[in-house]
């Protein structure tokens, strides 16, 4: 996953994809290994998941043990979290090469802190990050437009006793199927 490479200075984190759960899984011990700069990082990870329990940090009970591929090539049992989990344990570890990604997740919650005070922060924050992707301003306002509708469908979905998202997927899959037909019938 380049995003969790990326964070990490290009350091080889090994990653899954889980189709099911729709989430990343990182090691543990390849973050601890890198940020601690320890020369066992597994027993370092250890000794921290621990003192995590300890302080009765719930993050080391969602860490799984899952078979990755070792540097020797062979498939080893390792612990893992999730993306949420993997911050967390980050934000346990002191070094100081995890200062610069606890300064910046510190500055990603002010930002969220400041977007509930102005929600009108967020959408440009939204308008700035398809600019920055490419995309044209006709693009971007049909974009937007097309959630803001979306968001009024489900709503009003809600209203009247929707509330699964198996139900949510069905509706939505017929109004797709609708969408296809019609176009279809264009042509």
């Amino acid at each position: 996953m380049l995003l969790i490479n990326k964070i990490f200075n290009t350091e080889t984190i090994r990653t899954m994809w889980d189709k099911e759960d729709e989430k990343y899984y990182i090691s543990i011990v390849d973050i601890v290994g890198v940020l601690a700069e320890s020369k066992n990082p597994t027993a370092y990870w250890r000794v921290l998941k621990k003192r995590l329990k300890d302080e009765g940090n719930e993050t080391v009970t969602n860490c799984n043990g899952l078979k990755l591929k070792a540097k020797d090539g062979k498939y080893r049992m390792t612990n893992i979290c999730d993306i949420e989990g993997m911050f967390r344990i980050i934000e346990s570890i002191p070094s100081r090469n995890a200062e610069p990604i606890k300064q910046w997740l510190a500055h990603l919650g002010k930002e969220r802190i400041d977007e509930t005070f102005d929600p009108e922060i967020a959408l440009q924050r939204a308008i700035e990050i398809y600019r920055a992707k490419g995309y044209d301003e006709t693009w971007i306002a049909k974009r937007i437009k097309s959630l803001q509708e979306r968001k009024r469908l489900t709503d009003v979905w809600k209203e009247n006793g929707i509330g699964s998202n198996i139900e949510y997927a069905i509706l939505t899959n017929e109004i797709y199927k609708k969408m296809v037909r019609n176009d279809s019938k264009r042509i």
